[in-house]
């Protein structure tokens, strides 16, 4: 997977910050310029964190290793849920329940709720109940799903966390530094770099933006975990 060029990223709008007046000063070593009020990312920056970042995401699958996408806004949800399932990785695009990874054990408690329900409602154990019971089962399943449903396969806390917005996301940042969780994000004009172990700068409300940064994440992830189906292919010859 090739990293997307300079005329790519600028023509993904990559490179457009925010207001100048709601910057963080962290930001100022991936600034380009300002235009009209407006700041604006050096993508030669943006280029080589994305480097950087996409390397330590193939090292991780390679290793086996869990990555949880997180984006809970709106133009970022499909992208970004799609991404992780076409890699097989955990993901949350709903909300971020507080303690999602901190109280961990309370979550699995509702992921297993979650399936216990579901295998009821699809196995015919509940043919004895009303419909209006069934409905209010139905129900529940959804809601649980809608924000669960992404992490449902995920037994335990992951080793990383790709977030889109680590502004928005502040929650799920302060609790992989709680547990030690390695974090891979896109870091707006507005935010803290220094609050993820991998920064990507780059516009993190539009969606071509958001999309062309997750999809090679996403690539990288795919030759790690292809780099250990190899590794195994080789010790088994061996």
């Amino acid at each position: 997977m090739e990293k997307p060029n300079y005329k790519e990223l600028l023509a993904s709008g990559v490179h457009f910050g925010h207001l100048k007046k709601k910057w963080n000063p962290k930001m100022s070593p991936y600034i380009f310029a300002e235009r009209k009020g407006i700041h604006l990312i050096d993508l030669n920056r943006t280029s080589e964190c994305l480097e950087r970042a996409g390397q330590a995401a193939r090292q991780m699958a390679k290793a086996g290793k869990k990555i949880l996408f997180v984006a809970t806004k709106k133009q970022a949800r499909e992208i970004v849920a799609d991404a992780a399932r076409s890699v097989d990785m955990p993901y949350v695009t709903d909300r971020w329940l507080g303690g999602m990874m901190t109280n961990f054990a309370t979550i699995r408690r509702s992921v297993r709720k979650m399936q216990n329900i579901e295998r009821m409602l699809a196995d015919g154990s509940l043919s004895s109940i009303t419909k209006k019971e069934r409905l209010t089962l139905t129900r529940e399943h959804a809601k649980l799903d809608k924000v669960l449903g992404g992490i449902a396969n995920l037994n335990r806390t992951p080793s990383a966390m790709f977030i889109v917005d680590i502004h928005h996301e502040h929650i799920a940042i302060a609790e992989a530094h709680k547990l030690g969780v390695r974090t891979i994000g896109i870091v707006d004009t507005n935010s803290d770099p220094n609050q993820v172990d991998y920064p990507i700068p780059g516009n993190d409300d539009a969606s071509k933006s958001i999309a062309i940064i997750t999809n090679y994440i996403t690539e990288m992830i795919k030759l790690g975990k292809q780099d250990r189906k190899s590794d195994k292919a080789e010790k088994e010859k061996s």
